[in-house]
């Protein structure tokens, strides 16, 4: 009987530290993030103006090799750390900033858009200087 129950305790203690690590590996986005953006109801309008697209992305857009990616990260790091908690997401956001860059528009609306892309979770705000940074970081690592 004593091993019987030492035996079932083992399996659940198993179960719980395999879900624990299958937990970490999913993709889920941050629960602080999730909670700080506005819920979209039936009535109010979308207002494409409001946030720019991050799944548009022109073929030119290029992605970064591995040594770009690590740049790329290692800049981002610097400007705040919380931007590359998740860096398939800064990179993600990163080639969007580069999209506005190859699309010519003004220094203004890339920095501007470039802030509203990494603003949110883990980083609630971001200043006008280290958006500037973050548009620099994507320039010299590989959107140049």
């Amino acid at each position: 009987m004593q091993r019987k129950k030492r035996n079932w305790i083992i399996v659940g203690v198993v179960v719980l530290a395999l879900g624990w690590v299958v937990s970490l590996f999913q993709d889920e986005p941050d629960k602080a993030e999730a909670d700080s953006k506005p819920k979209p109801s039936a009535t109010a309008a979308a207002k494409p103006a409001d946030k720019p697209s991050e799944a548009a992305k022109p073929a030119s857009v290029p992605s970064p090799d591995a040594a770009q990616t690590a740049a790329l990260i290692r800049a981002l790091g610097a400007v705040d750390p919380g931007l590359v908690v998740k860096e398939s997401r800064a990179v993600d956001r990163a080639r969007n900033v580069c999209s506005d860059i190859k699309a010519k528009k003004d220094d203004a609306t890339v920095q501007k858009n470039a802030r509203s892309r990494y603003e949110g979770g883990t980083v609630p705000n971001l200043t006008d200087k280290q958006a500037a940074d973050i548009v620099t970081a994507v320039k010299s690592s590989f959107c140049g």
